[in-house]
């Protein structure tokens, strides 16, 4: 296999924004390289989302969803941002989802699209595929890329390090340009070789960070590896300490953090403690459980420290009909029931953890970076949509339209060539390394997790968070030490990474002393 690729556009991620911007460019006759780690290509955060994706409700208007996305950013959200996807969400979801990548949509009875209510949400708008959405979405969209002449999927493929003509190139005189990306080193895991892929555009697609946290709904790819990337390319990155911690995953000690549903409060289930008692009217009276996520998971967390809890409960058997449960929430039930769990029966045991990256690497209205030829999508990126809290079912539009935005900005306006000489790029070079012990690799990143978990996490102070600092910039140089004498895997590029982003996200929190949205100063 070759070391060197050269295409169009390199887009790093497949999830829905990635997807959706190859799509949308290979539609117009460009040339993709779509690369993921993951060994299937499907494999994203976007499989994983439960819930939905907005659409438009009964009398709804664009005015009424940038309200409602206003209100739950806490005053950071970015207008333009929200009107943006207020405007033009609905549209492309039908051209997308609905025409060119249909998904089989939850309907109702007479056949129009079922419409959910979730929190923070004014009326019903959400469209649904049970309780796996995202699942549907992306098989649907990875269908379409395989079947795309115009683009090449490279799964086993991790981006080491995005390529900056200042930095990589062997041309002295490149360090006076505008920095600029011209790609990326791909590891591929099969051969344990990096592959220059030259591009005239990059997308950043990589999804989110939860993985630098114990607990988080995220799969294992996300590690923040776009947002090092970036950062480490001297991109702008902004707003990382909005983290957004779910307040419902199942809580059980030999089980992942299984995601429960927002949609199962938005069919009426209840917050309760052991005795089966709601709590969430003692911390907000108006909207009870289905205020927006930051304030029912910071209501746990004060329920929990108040009783001396390890968790709460979520009763959807007193609140939701045996019927809806099982034809609503099917996978849920089935993904607790191996843990003696059955939600139309119990009550299911459940605590916050990390879910939704908020910050990232900052973009203009097209995706644009602050590098030139670097475009971030979806979760990766911060279009100041979500402020400091994301509304539920946002991510999954916004990862459409920015995707579809980028593209149709990179199709416009793609440079006839490439802007560096191949040449001037040099191989990857890995003579004389050790490989890497995984058992150093397991516990630095262990380490990395439970620094963030208990000094970064749901309610932080000024002497938990320059603790984690002082100890993260330590590992962080232990790390780099092991990573530059070391033979390259996925886990050693995902563990440096992780730690880069850490960093990034406690000092955005330390820096940050006012309590706001995902971001709580006690």
């Amino acid at each position: 296999m070759s070391e060197y690729l050269e295409t169009d556009v390199l887009i790093l991620g497949s999830g829905i924004a990635g997807a959706t911007a190859a799509l949308e460019l290979a539609d117009r006759g460009v040339q993709v390289v779509v690369a993921t780690r993951a060994a299937e290509p499907e494999d994203s955060n976007t499989l994983w989302a439960q819930g939905g994706i907005i659409f438009r409700g009964e009398h709804d208007s664009p005015e009424s969803l940038a309200q409602d996305i206003l209100r739950a950013g806490a005053g950071l959200s970015y207008p333009p941002a929200a009107r943006i996807l207020a405007e033009e969400g609905p549209p492309v979801l039908q051209r997308i989802l609905l025409e060119r990548a249909p998904v089989n949509f939850d309907c109702t009875e007479d056949g129009a699209l079922s419409l959910a209510l979730e929190g923070g949400h004014s009326m019903p708008r959400i469209l649904h595929v049970a309780d796996y959405t995202g699942k549907a979405i992306e098989l649907a969209m990875i269908r379409a890329l395989q079947a795309h002449p115009n683009i090449t999927l490279l799964t086993g493929h991790t981006a080491v390090d995005l390529l900056t003509p200042s930095h990589h190139s062997l041309n002295r005189l490149a360090v006076y340009q505008h920095r600029s990306c011209v790609g990326a080193y791909l590891f591929d895991q099969a051969s344990r070789q990096v592959r220059r892929c030259l591009a005239r555009e990059t997308i950043l697609a990589t999804g989110g960070l939860g993985q630098i946290f114990l607990r988080t709904t995220n799969p294992p790819g996300a590690r923040g590896d776009g947002v090092a990337m970036a950062q480490r390319a001297q991109a702008r990155v902004i707003n990382l300490e909005f983290v957004q911690f779910h307040p419902t995953t199942f809580y059980h000690v030999n089980a992942p953090n299984l995601l429960i549903s927002e949609a199962v409060r938005g069919a009426g289930a209840r917050l309760v403690n052991a005795d089966g008692e709601p709590f969430m009217q003692r911390y907000q009276p108006e909207w009870k459980d289905l205020a927006p996520r930051d304030i029912v998971a910071r209501s746990i967390h004060q329920e929990m420290l108040a009783h001396d809890l390890s968790h709460v409960y979520l009763d959807l058997r007193s609140y939701v009909s045996q019927e809806e449960i099982l034809h609503h929430f099917p996978t849920i039930r089935q993904s607790l029931l191996p843990y003696g769990v059955d939600i139309a029966r119990d009550l299911a045991p459940v605590v916050p953890a990390a879910h939704y990256a908020c910050g990232g690497v900052w973009v203009d209205e097209w995706g644009r970076t602050t590098l030139r030829h670097l475009y971030a999508i979806g979760e990766v990126s911060c279009t100041g949509l979500h402020g400091a809290n994301r509304l539920a079912s946002t991510s999954l539009l916004e990862g459409l339209v920015w995707g579809s935005r980028a593209a149709r900005y990179i199709a416009e306006n793609l440079p006839p060539g490439l802007t560096i000489d191949p040449a001037d790029i040099p191989p990857w070079r890995s003579d004389d390394l050790d490989d890497p012990d995984p058992a150093l690799i397991s516990q630095d990143m262990s380490a990395i997790k439970h620094i963030m978990w208990n000094y970064v996490g749901l309610a932080r102070t000024t002497k938990r968070l320059e603790r984690a600092l002082s100890e993260l910039y330590h590992l962080e140089t232990e790390i780099e030490r092991f990573y530059r004498t070391s033979h390259l895997t996925d886990g050693l590029i995902g563990l440096r990474n992780a730690a880069r982003t850490a960093i990034l996200t406690a000092s955005a929190a330390w820096q940050n002393k006012r309590s706001m949205g995902a971001h709580f100063r006690e």
